[in-house]
Parts: structure tokens; C-alpha cells; sequence
């Protein structure tokens, strides 16, 4: 069981990859997103609420397993914040690269309350919340941004 409980927390082991592992995990993150884009808005939230309740067993108990808080290979919850940020995308791989660029800007410098849940919030749900709300924040700047290049244009 140790075994599932690592390939789900680390993305396939996608976190394991040297250097930068919730980098990769995000990138990881868009061949699933590809699949999941099209849904209707209902079921695309039912998943994105799916995995965050398997992100949090999962991410808690493999920091049980590798006996680290919050281990920098477990990145199920860098591919949950790049599900928010992408969900209302514009259809265009512009867009979806500045969204994953944001959402990584959002996810290392960790604004208020990004820190706050990071730093005060232990366990599963600590692991996954500070990645939701970068997501939140990655999706509300994508937006603003992509609209305002729009004007631009």
C-alpha cells in the first residue's frame, strides 16, 4: 500500500525527478488537464474535488511514510493548484503556459494566505490548501492578464 500511497503523492513519481520536483509535478500536470478540459464545469469541479480528497490521504500519509512534512517530491497537490488555475483557461497554449508560470510564481512566493496555510496548517489538508489557493490566485491573475493583453490587442 506504501508503494500506491508514493506514485499517487508524487505524481508518478514525476516528484522524484532532480531538482525543482513541484515544477515538474506542474508540468505533469497539463497531460491529465488535457483530458479533463473539455468537461462539462460540473463534473470538471466534481474532479478537481475528487483529487483534492485523494490529495489529502494520500499526501498525509506519505509524509507519514518519508517521515517529512510536507516532502518537496509530493506533488499531487501542485498538479490539484494547476487544475484550479486551468479551469476556466482561455482555449490557447499561451494561455495555458502563463497559467502555469503564475501558478508556479504564486505556488514558491506563497502570498498571504498561500504562507499561512504553507506554515499553520499541518498534514493533508495543509499540503493541499496552500496549492489550492495559489491556484485561486494563478486563476484570477490569468484571467486579468489574458483579458488585458486581449484589450491590448
Amino acid at each position: 500500500m506504501d508503494k500506491l500511497i508514493l506514485a499517487l503523492a508524487t505524481g508518478f513519481y514525476v516528484g522524484r525527478l532532480p531538482r525543482a520536483p513541484g515544477t515538474w509535478g506542474s508540468l505533469a500536470a497539463l497531460l491529465p488537464w488535457l483530458l479533463l478540459k473539455d468537461l462539462p464545469l460540473a463534473h470538471y469541479l466534481l474532479a478537481l474535488a475528487l483529487l483534492f480528497v485523494l490529495g489529502f490521504f494520500v499526501a498525509g500519509s506519505a509524509e507519514k511514510i518519508l517521515d517529512t512534512p510536507d516532502a518537496g517530491c509530493i506533488v499531487i497537490d501542485e498538479i490539484l493548484g494547476v487544475f484550479v488555475t486551468l479551469c476556466a483557461a482561455p482555449s490557447h497554449p499561451l494561455a495555458w503556459l502563463l497559467g502555469l508560470v503564475l501558478f508556479r510564481l504564486f505556488d514558491i512566493t506563497k502570498p498571504f494566505p498561500v504562507s499561512w496555510f504553507d506554515r499553520r496548517i499541518g498534514g493533508g489538508i495543509g499540503i493541499m490548501m496552500d496549492d489550492v489557493v495559489a491556484g485561486l490566485y494563478a486563476l484570477f491573475a490569468l484571467q486579468l492578464l489574458w483579458r488585458l493583453g486581449l484589450l491590448i490587442f
